[in-house]
């Protein structure tokens, strides 16, 4: 299940040529053609899915895996210092492409990349409420 208009649905199908560096049945995993940092990766699956609330929980499993993966081989390979995994879920949370996409980005000491939110402060009742909202 492909969406035809899909960049990333083209890219995992190879139909559009990528620096593939990792490729199992359901993923592929591209180079970043607009890298954070050298080794910037994304983790693509073949099958369309919009975002992370609608990729099956096997295949959430299957990504993060790979994501380990990735990641090991990136610091072995690249010697990196660290890595982020970043993953938006709808336009307010910053995602642009709307086909299912984790980013394994390399980390150096002096990269001067940053990811920054700036932290809220709530009351220990706000706290409470939403910690008893999330339980399940």
């Amino acid at each position: 299940m492909t969406d035809c208009n899909c960049i990333f649905c083209k890219i995992a199908a190879g139909e559009i040529p990528s620096r593939t560096i990792r490729e199992t049945e359901e993923f592929r995993v591209v180079l970043d053609v607009a890298p954070a940092t050298k080794g910037h990766a994304l983790i693509l699956p073949k099958n369309h899915y919009r975002n992370l609330l609608d990729l099956p929980q096997e295949m959430a499993q299957k990504a993060m895996v790979l994501a380990k993966e990735t990641a090991l081989s990136m610091k072995e390979s690249l010697g990196c210092d660290g890595i982020n995994l970043v993953q938006n879920n709808e336009e307010a949370a910053g995602q642009t492409v709307f086909h299912f996409h984790l980013h394994v980005i390399p980390r150096y000491e002096k990269d001067e990349q940053k990811i920054v939110w700036t932290p809220r402060e709530f009351s220990r009742e706000e706290m409470d409420e939403i910690a008893d909202k999330l339980k399940r």
